[in-house]
Parts: structure tokens; C-alpha cells; sequence
């Protein structure tokens, strides 16, 4: 972690022959051991605290001297649950984190598995290392969606190589935990080696009743942050597992989480984390792990409690307390400064050493990543009038943003518009051309003539409209674009959103992102999309950990019953 020569200077600094490069001076710092409130001061060398306590330094030429003396001091915040591919990406979320005092992200590899050989993969996340933020990862076991190439893709030996990286802390998410259940070989392989690598195992058990959590916990699962209401809180703590609350712009459940802790009287919270699971940009304009620990504290929740369930409690679950969330000697030079431990917003913020917000004015983005090493966006085919046939009368009704049913429909399929209903045509199409699954889509919109987005689960290209000639409008710019989501009507293209690293993810920085997710989806929105979140809706369409039916590269299928009810066509 730290060379020879940098721990020598950092020795020096203890025995007065070296100045440090920034001191805190009485300081106010919140102590994660001994969960209070203490004085002191930190000396700094580069990314790491070298000395916490009553002392000064013997030498400070060049030292920059900063004065705490009216603020209050807590480690930075951790987002537990990452999943940094939601339009941003990791660079440009981790920089706007920052800037709020989350710092540290321990974040799903699930894209990055998938579309890059593991030798790209990791150099993406060597460059991500060179930023002043702290990127852990997961190790993920499956594609969350039903893929022909699923056993090629996710074999052992490969999530091993994952797991064996220092970098990679967990295990999972196991969105596919059925087929643990039922005995995957595969699976049960990765789980085991996880456990041997003393890596966490975290699930994905929504509504989960007891004996599902007791079978899951002797499988190998450590945590889970799937939990909706008290109860399943309650089920999960006596289960044993780590149990993470979320907030999220499709499950806002912490509030009511926390108010119902705290009116139980559960003496718990060294036992809970918090997560805002990888919500779509717009729901970050109150913050990251910062609006959390507000909920916390309005909650009722003791402030310590709060910081703790952001940081420290998460820092010893994964077990990386060396490293963060104590604010005393050899850890990561890594807090945020406060007005008082009522307000998590932070006025300053120090991260590995480096400044990202000093008297509330941001400093200068921090840029590291060679966006060219993931795929360029091309399609290599044309969409012809052919490609406009509907095969069953059966699809796929929304119940709410992700949560899908089968109905039949009485449309007649054959007719190139759709007039007066809230049934579109929807079909994914494969990014190379070879494929293409025609289904029908009701409760998405009313009026919507035609939309493209190559941002999906697989990467392959979702379509839903209710005119085949605006669809293929929508589906040539968003390729003319190099990928993003485009909104096409009366001849014309009403909205865009360009996503131009790899058809998948915005490089422009997360103000930008926000405000062209905003406009895409108020475009949606007046077009008839009455749900939460339509770009959650965009990715879930292929989830087979969600029920009831999906659309997927090998065709719509009823996922609890494991039945494919419309297959693909060749193309």
C-alpha cells in the first residue's frame, strides 16, 4: 500500500525531521472505537494520517495549517452498494460524491465483466485507483437475465480471477440465488471459493421468508439489502446477516425502515448499513450517503449511530478498518468536515489527501480514466420492415415500474400503429444484429409513437412505440448518436439522450447527466409513463430476478415458472 520510502518519511515526520503536508489543528473528530466525540490534531503525508493526538508537529515549513477549532470532523462516508453504471459512470459519480463527503464506493462489476476481457477490466479499475477516491468491487456469479452464453460467461475460474484481486470485497450480488438453491454446481463452486478468500457473500432476497434466508445463510450469504419492511429487518437480524437498509429512487423504504427501529427500541445500529443502490441520477440532487444519515437523524437515530451506519459499521463488515472510517494513525487522510453532527453536509472534504471541497467551493474534477479501453458503439445492421412482425398476442403489463405480469392482448398485429391504448410494441434486438424478440408492452405509455435505448441490462437494443416507421426513426439516431436513448414523433426526434461511452454510460459530468435524464423522462412522462422511475424501468424489462415475465435474449420468458412462452427470431 505504501512504499518503503513513504513510510521512512512518514517515521521522519513522528521524529521531527520532516514536516507533514497538512495538519488539522484542534480538531473535533468523531473516534469510531470508542464512538465518541474527541480533541486532537492530524498530521498528513500525502494520502495517510500519521499521527492523531494532543502533539504538533516539531517541524511545519511548508505545511499547510488548518484550524477546526468550530467544526466537527467524521470519517468519510462509504456507499456500500454501488451499482456505478446507471447512465453515469464511476468517474464522474465518484466525483460528484465526493463533493458531499462519499468517498469510498464498493461497487457492482457486472459491465464491466461482460463486455471487457478481464486483462481491459482490470485496467479500467487500475485507472480508477489513480483518482483521490477509494473504488472496491464485487465479484459477480450471474447476469441477472437469461443469456445462451451464461455457463461460458460466468465459469469459475474466471469470477476466481476476480476474487482474487485485494480490491474485490464481495461476492454477489446473487440475484440468481435459486439456482444455488437448487444445487448449481458453478455457483456453488464461486461461493465456496468466496468463502475460502474470506470474502462476503451478499444476496438479493426480496420478500424473502425465513426458512429462504436460513437455507441462503448456510449456502454461504453474509448480507442483504433487500429488506422493505421492519419485519424483514427483524428476519433477517435474527438470521445473522449484515443487513443494509436502502434508499433508493425505486425502494425509498429507509425512512419508515429507521422511524420503526427506533420506535421498537432496538439497540441495533452497529449492525446496520445504509445503500442508495445505484439509483438513476436525478435522485443524487439531495445528495449520496449524505441524505442518508440525514434520514437517519431525522429519524431519531443518535448522530454517532448515523455517521457509523454510513461508514465505520461498513468499513468492519468488509473488514477494512486499517484503512478507513478511524480517524488515528496509518488510515486513508480521508474526512469530512462539518458544522455540527446535526447537518452530514459537508462544508470541507479530504479525500486521500486531496481537497474536493474547501469552504463549500468545489475544486477541480479529478479525471484518470481511458474511456476508449471499453467498446466503441456500433451497429452493423439496418432495421427493415421485416423485423416489424409480432408473433403471440401475449405480453408484458406493467404493475409498477419493475414489477411485471403476462396479459393477452386483442390488438391486431398486424397493423403498423397502435391508436388509442396504453399498449406499445416492444422489442430487444441483439447489438450485433443476429436476433430479435417481438413482444407487446401495456401500462408503459399512451402515446408514444417511438422510442430507442441502447442503455438495457445486456446492451442490446430496446424498442417500444406504437408506430413501426417512428420506431425505426427513434432506432436510427440513437445508432447515428452511438448510442443513448432516443425519442422520435410526427417525423421528427422530440428528446435525446446521448450515451456515448460504449452505448451504455454518459461521460459528461453528473449535472449534465441529471438534467438530460430529467428531460428525457418529462418527455416520457407527458407521452404517458405514470411510474417512478423510467430508466429503472428500461433496465429491469430483462431481469429474471424480478417477477413475472421478462423480455431476454432468448425470448420472453415467465420467469417463475422457468418457461419461455415467446422465443427470439433469427435475423
Amino acid at each position: 500500500m505504501w512504499s518503503a520510502k513513504e513510510i521512512q518519511s512518514q517515521l521522519a515526520i513522528i521524529n521531527g525531521q520532516e514536516a507533514p503536508d497538512i495538519v488539522i489543528e484542534n480538531a473535533t473528530y468523531l473516534h469510531s472505537i470508542f464512538k465518541k466525540w474527541v480533541q486532537g490534531n492530524i498530521w498528513i503525508q500525502g494520502n495517510r494520517i500519521v499521527y492523531v493526538g494532543e502533539r504538533m508537529p516539531a517541524m511545519l515549513e511548508g505545511t499547510e495549517c488548518v484550524n477546526a477549532s468550530e467544526k466537527k470532523i467524521v470519517p468519510g462516508y462509504i456507499e456500500p452498494h454501488v451499482h456505478p453504471f446507471q447512465l453515469y459512470n464511476p468517474e464522474t459519480f465518484a466525483d460528484y460524491a465526493s463533493r458531499r463527503g462519499t468517498t469510498t464506493f464498493l461497487s457492482d462489476n457486472l459491465l464491466l465483466f461482460t463486455m471487457l476481457d478481464k486483462q481491459s477490466a482490470f485496467t479500467f479499475i487500475d485507472q480508477l485507483n489513480e483518482l483521490p477516491f477509494s473504488f472496491y468491487w464485487w465479484a459477480r456469479v450471474d447476469s441477472q437475465t437469461v443469456l445462451q452464453n451464461e455457463k461460458e460467461l460466468f465459469n469459475p475460474e474466471d469470477i476466481a480471477q476476480w476474487m482474487e484481486r485485494p480490491d474485490v470485497l464481495m461476492t454477489g450480488e446473487l440475484t440468481g440465488w435459486p439456482r444455488l438453491l437448487q444445487g448449481d454446481q458453478s455457483m456453488m463452486r464461486s461461493v465456496a471459493k468466496s468463502k475460502r478468500l474470506r470474502k462476503k457473500v451478499e444476496g438479493h432476497f426480496p420478500g424473502a421468508s425465513e426458512r429462504t434466508l436460513a437455507r441462503m445463510k448456510l449456502l454461504g450469504a453474509d448480507g442483504d439489502h433487500e429488506a422493505m419492511t421492519v419485519e424483514e429487518v427483524e428476519r433477517r437480524l435474527q438470521q445473522g446477516y449484515a443487513t443494509t437498509l436502502r434508499y433508493s429512487s425505486i425502494r425509498p423504504d429507509l425512512p419508515d425502515l429507521l422511524k420503526g427501529i427506533v420506535e421498537k427500541e432496538w439497540d441495533v445500529f452497529d449492525h446496520l448499513m445504509m445503500t442508495t443502490d445505484g439509483s438513476t441520477p436525478s435522485f443524487y440532487r439531495e445528495g449520496v450517503m449524505d441524505q442518508c444519515i440525514q434520514i437517519a437523524l431525522d429519524a431519531g437515530v443518535p448522530p454517532i449511530d448515523a455517521y457509523q451506519m454510513a461508514s465505520y459499521n461498513v468499513a468492519r463488515y468488509y473488514d477494512i478498518t486499517d484503512l478507513h472510517s478511524v480517524i488515528a494513525t496509518g488510515r486513508f487522510a480521508t474526512l469530512n468536515f462539518l458544522e455540527n453532527e446535526h447537518n452530514p453536509v459537508p462544508t470541507d472534504v479530504l479525500s486521500k489527501g486531496k481537497w474536493m471541497l474547501r469552504d463549500s467551493q468545489s475544486t477541480a474534477a479529478f479525471e484518470a480514466v481511458d474511456w476508449d479501453a471499453l467498446p466503441i458503439f456500433e451497429l452493423p445492421y439496418e432495421l427493415t420492415d421485416e423485423d416489424f412482425s409480432f408473433p403471440s398476442s401475449l405480453g408484458i403489463q406493467m404493475v409498477n415500474d419493475v414489477i411485471t405480469k403476462i396479459y393477452e392482448s386483442n390488438l391486431d398485429l398486424t397493423s403498423p400503429t397502435i391508436i388509442s391504448s396504453d399498449e406499445c410494441y416492444l422489442m430487444l434486438v441483439d447489438k450485433n444484429g443476429k436476433w430479435r424478440v417481438n413482444t407487446l408492452l401495456k401500462g408503459f405509455a399512451n402515446n408514444l409513437q417511438g422510442f430507442a435505448s441502447s442503455y438495457s441490462n445486456t446492451g442490446d437494443i430496446l424498442l417500444i412505440g406504437q408506430d413501426w416507421q417512428e420506431m425505426k426513426r427513434a432506432f436510427n439516431e440513437m445508432k447515428r448518436m452511438g448510442g443513448g436513448m432516443a425519442l422520435a414523433e410526427n417525423g421528427k426526434i422530440i428528446e435525446t439522450l446521448p450515451l456515448a461511452v460504449a452505448g451504455g454510460l454518459s461521460s459528461q459530468p453528473m449535472e449534465v447527466i441529471i438534467e438530460e435524464e430529467l428531460a428525457m423522462k418529462k418527455a416520457l412522462g407527458e407521452r404517458g409513463y405514470a411510474h417512478g422511475d423510467a430508466v429503472y424501468t428500461l433496465l429491469f424489462l430483462q431481469s429474471v430476478h424480478l417477477p413475472h415475465v421478462r423480455i431476454t435474449p432468448v425470448g420472453v420468458v415467465h420467469v417463475l415458472k422457468n418457461e419461455l412462452l415467446i422465443p427470439k427470431i433469427e435475423r
